[in-house]
Parts: C-alpha cells; structure tokens; sequence
C-alpha cells in the first residue's frame, strides 16, 4: 500500500478522550476500594503501536476548560508519545461538559470482566469539524493514515458529521483511512437511517475496513451468512463470504480485517484474526492467551497492522505484528499496548516468553 510521503504525522485520529478506573487487584468494583486510572479512548488506542516505536500521531479531540481530569488526559498522551489537538470549553458549571468515566473491572477465572460507561455531559460529543484547520493538517503537514472508529462516528450528530468531513478532507489530499466499524447497539437507536448512510460514505472512502460479521451487517446492511455451527473453518468460510460481499460494493477498500476471540475464562482466551488483503487471504488461528485485561484487544491489533502499512512490509507481516500486539494490550493493565521495540512484539508472536538478558 502507497503511503503518502514527507507528512508530519504517521497516523491521526479524531476522538472523545475519557479516564477508565479498574480496581488493581482483580476484584469487583463493587467491593474493591483500590482503583487504577488510564487515560483512554478506542481511537487512540490504536495509535499507541505506532507511537510507542516512534512514529509521530495526531489525537484531534475537545478539551474541558481547566479540568483536572484534561490535564491528567494531555499528560498521559505525551507520555504516550502522542500529540494533540482540541479545543477547550468552559465546564459550565456543574452540571455542564466532562469527561467521560468508564468503569471496570477485569474479571477473574469465570466471573466475566464488566464496564460502566457514564458519558453524561462528555465534551467529546460537541466535536465538530470545525474545530480544526484541516487544510493545515492534511493538507500543509500531511497525514498518512486517518483512523475513524464506529465509536466516535455514531456519539452524536455532531460527531458524525465531523468523521464525515474529515474523511472527505482525507480523501482530497491523499491521505489513507482506516475504518473499523465498532458497531454499538446503544449510540444507534433512532439513529439507524443517518448512520447508516454515514457510514456508507465513510466506508466508500476507506481503504482499511475493520470489523467482525455483526459490524458489517449492523453497519452497512450486509445479509448475515446462514446459521452455521463452533467449527473455526466454517466461522472463516461465513467470514469470508460476506467480505467477498463488501469488497465488491467498496472496491476503494485494499484492505479487511477481523480478530478471532474464544473465552475460555476471563483470564484465558485463544486469539486469532483473519486478513483479506488484495486477492489473498491471511488468517492467524487462535492460540491461547493469557489475559489481564482484555479491553483494547481489538485496538491493539488494528494498530498492529497499520504499524505494519506504515513500514511497507508485505501483508503477512501486518496480521501477524497486529496478533502479538493485540495480544499485548490484553496482557496489559492498560487499554492499549505499547512495546519497548520491535523486537519485543515478534518475540510475544512467537511464543517465546523466555528472558532476554
């Protein structure tokens, strides 16, 4: 895939930036009193690869005006090697604009992991295009790879029309986009009709498209395959069916992707994907994996692969750089994954947990 050249951001993302709290320890929220704080958003998960082994990333987001909670956001994500920009808007009082909370808890052994999303009032809903110059940052600066995910795309009407304009402004000045379609069930009631369209218009753009079975059928329309049984290679012949379907009404796209996810206990799962990338197929078959937390999973590995675009290795390569950091970010506390080096990531692809001295 030709990237564009001489840019000043490697991958750039529009999002609502939120703090997640997970007890350290384990246990339920309910009946822990120690918690972990993380800055988070699915979107700049995905940047996290590519950040984290030194490519320059953009988050273009919004920002509670003298907000502890804004401040702590902006530290975590230069921390993160991730640059930002985002307006900010006066609090208005206390009942006005914030942050949104996600509270968590990982789970353990057959109890399942549980989160609580409270995004009343969240700044991020007010994102607009408008907020951005971005003939500068497209067009001026340059941008490789634009990441939208279904999230951000369906919070509000703002904020799909803001990912509509921004893939336009991508389109026009060369730069690639990254779909993944993250369907939420929640953010689309009585929005069916306008995010479908959307997501048309969004999808018809991309060249990456993201998602499992249900994503594309809830997304764009697709007919679901007929009810087939737990048998991996008829999950991936249903898979590939109706990605054969959407390549031929998005031929833009070069490019489509899925995870592969068994729980076997909130602490096990096997982890796989499955790769359509021009005429050939790629799949990694579910390995066990140890999990701490799984959140950020599919982020990871979505940041995997594009870290591998952004590299210009061959396709093999990006699903299976996209494995072992997907698998990363589940073994981590936090939401996204964030390898010491290259080095690091083949070795967790290999199976090789031995010490490196």
């Amino acid at each position: 895939m030709e990237l564009r050249k001489g840019c000043k951001y490697a991958i750039a993302c529009p999002t609502s930036m939120g703090v997640r709290i997970t007890p350290t320890n384990r246990m339920s929220v309910h009946n822990s009193n120690l918690y972990y704080m993380q800055a988070t958003s699915a979107e700049s998960n995905v940047l996290n690869v590519a950040s984290s082994l030194g490519f320059p990333c953009l988050v273009m987001t919004k920002f509670v005006q003298d907000s502890p909670v804004a401040a702590f956001i902006k530290a975590q994500l230069r921390s993160r090697n991730i640059a930002f920009e985002g307006r900010e808007l006066p609090q208005g009082g206390p009942w006005g604009y914030r942050h949104q909370f996600n509270v968590a808890d990982s789970g353990f052994g057959l109890r399942a992991a549980r989160v609580w999303n409270d995004r009343a009032g969240e700044i991020g809903r007010t994102l607009s295009s408008e907020d951005f110059d971005l003939d500068r940052i497209f067009g001026q600066e340059g941008v490789q790879i634009l990441h939208i995910s279904g999230l951000i795309a369906a919070m509000s009407q703002q904020t799909t029309q803001c990912c509509l304009k921004l893939a336009r402004a991508a389109a026009k000045y060369g730069t690639k986009i990254s779909f993944d379609l993250n369907y939420r069930a929640s953010f689309w009631e009585g929005r069916e009709a306008e995010l479908r369209s959307a997501f048309h218009e969004i999808a018809e753009k991309a060249d990456i498209l993201v998602g499992n079975e249900e994503d594309f059928q809830l997304c764009l329309g697709f007919a679901g395959p007929e009810a087939g049984g737990e048998n991996l290679t008829e999950k991936l012949e249903h898979f590939k069916a109706m990605i054969l379907q959407v390549r031929e009404k998005y031929p833009h796209a070069q490019v489509f992707a899925t995870t592969l996810r068994e729980v076997l206990s909130a602490n096990q799962n096997k982890w796989g994907a499955i790769m359509l990338a021009g005429d050939q197929w790629y799949v990694e078959e579910p390995r066990v994996i140890d999990i701490m937390d799984r959140i950020g999973g599919g982020d990871g590995f979505t940041g995997g692969v594009l870290y591998g675009i952004l590299k210009g290795w061959e396709p093999e390569k990006w699903i299976r750089f996209g494995w072992a950091t997907g698998a990363m970010a589940a073994g981590s506390m936090n939401d996204y994954a964030e390898p010491a080096d290259e080095k690091q990531v083949w070795a967790v692809y290999a199976g090789n947990a031995r010490v490196q001295r």
